[in-house]
């Protein structure tokens, strides 16, 4: 499996999961990294205001930050940038590390299209 690593902007805690007024969508990507974890992926987080150094250690990020902050987040799989600028959803970071999400089956409404026949669900 892929090693993913996440290089957030600065913030004020490791997942920006803090403070008076969280961001719905930092707790969202939280959420569904702390996921990917337990599907077995191995995925590191910096943070630009208290890692700096392994901002300077990354090529990948060293390049893209010459454009300016606003290339943050950066989400690299292995040592390449996969998505610039955006949290991306569950199913990006799943597809990113080759984990298979698995949604609930559709459960056929009684009189519905569905037949014995057709087997269209």
């Amino acid at each position: 499996m892929p090693t993913i690593r996440v290089f957030d902007p600065a913030m004020c805690c490791s997942s920006g999961v803090c403070g008076p007024s969280i961001d719905p969508e930092l707790a969202r990507f939280a959420a569904d990294v702390a996921w990917l974890q337990q599907q077995g992926v191995a995925v590191e987080r910096f943070n630009l205001a208290q890692q700096p150094g392994a901002f300077a250690a990354t090529p990948p990020v060293q390049a893209a930050l010459a454009r300016g902050t606003d290339v943050l987040p950066l989400i690299l799989v292995d040592d390449r940038i996969a998505v610039e600028g955006a949290y991306p959803s569950r199913e990006t970071l799943a597809a990113l590390a080759g984990v298979v999400v698995h949604k609930p089956h559709a459960t056929p409404k009684a009189g519905g299209c569905c037949g014995a026949k057709t087997g269209c669900c």
